[in-house]
C-alpha cells in the first residue's frame, strides 16, 4: 500500500484528490494539508510514501516546501501538481527537489501511473515537457546536441534525473566522484546547456533518457 499525503489549499480540488486516489487499492491518503506549512509539519507524523504537492499556496507554496526538505533523509518524494503549464515553475520544482510534476487535467490513471513511479524511485517529468517548456531550453544559434553521449554518459543522466548526488552516483556506478564530475561536465558540454536540471530537461525532450 503507497500512503499518499495531498497538500492542496483549494478545498474541492484536496476532496477531489482524495476521492481520485480511494478509488485506486493500492493506494490510501495518509493526511491532508492546506498550506506548506501545514505540509511540513504533516510529513513529521504521517511519513507519507508520495507527496501531491501544489504549486501555488498560502503562507509556503509548493517551491518553499521542497526547499525546505532538501536535504532531509526523511523527506518524502514529492509529485508537484499544478493547474499552470509554466515552465518557470516546472524548471524552479526540478531544482528544488521535485521528483515528478503534473498537471491537474491528468487522467486519474495518470496521476495513479505517477505515485507509483516517484513512490518506486523513480522521476515523472517526460509527460509534462510540453511546448512550453521547450521554448525555455531552445537557443537556435546553438546545435541541440553536440556528440553523441557515451552509454556511460547516459547512465549519469539518468540518476541525475533521479536527484541523486555526484557522491551517490560514484557509489551507484562504481567510480570516483572526480570521474562523475568530469561526465557531467562533458553531458553538459554536449547539450549545450549550463546546469545538471537543464541537461535532464534536454535529454528528456529529446528522447535520450
Amino acid at each position: 500500500m503507497i500512503r499518499v499525503c495531498v497538500v492542496e489549499n483549494e478545498t474541492l480540488v484536496r476532496e477531489g484528490l482524495r476521492r481520485v486516489l480511494e478509488l485506486d487499492a493500492e493506494l490510501t491518503v495518509a493526511g491532508e494539508a492546506r498550506d506548506g506549512v501545514e505540509a511540513l509539519e504533516l510529513f513529521k507524523s504521517a511519513r507519507p510514501d508520495v507527496a501531491l504537492l501544489d504549486v501555488r499556496m498560502p503562507r509556503l507554496d509548493g517551491i518553499g516546501v521542497l526547499e525546505a526538505l532538501r536535504g532531509d533523509p526523511t523527506a518524502p518524494p514529492c509529485l508537484v501538481l499544478t493547474t499552470f503549464d509554466d515552465a518557470d515553475a516546472f524548471l524552479a520544482a526540478v531544482r528544488a527537489g521535485a521528483r515528478g510534476y503534473l498537471l491537474k487535467d491528468a487522467s486519474s490513471a495518470e496521476l495513479s501511473e505517477a505515485i507509483r513511479c516517484v513512490a518506486a524511485g523513480g522521476t515523472w517529468l517526460k509527460p509534462t515537457v510540453t511546448d512550453n517548456v521547450l521554448r525555455s531550453l531552445r537557443d537556435d544559434r546553438k546545435p541541440e546536441v553536440d556528440g553523441k553521449l557515451t552509454g556511460r554518459e547516459v547512465e549519469v543522466l539518468r540518476l541525475l534525473a533521479g536527484g541523486y548526488s555526484n557522491r551517490e552516483i560514484g557509489t551507484a556506478l562504481g567510480v570516483s566522484e572526480r570521474t562523475v564530475k568530469n561526465h557531467v561536465s562533458s553531458i553538459l558540454a554536449k547539450l549545450w546547456v549550463r546546469d545538471r536540471t537543464r541537461a535532464v530537461l534536454k535529454a528528456i525532450a529529446h528522447g535520450l533518457i
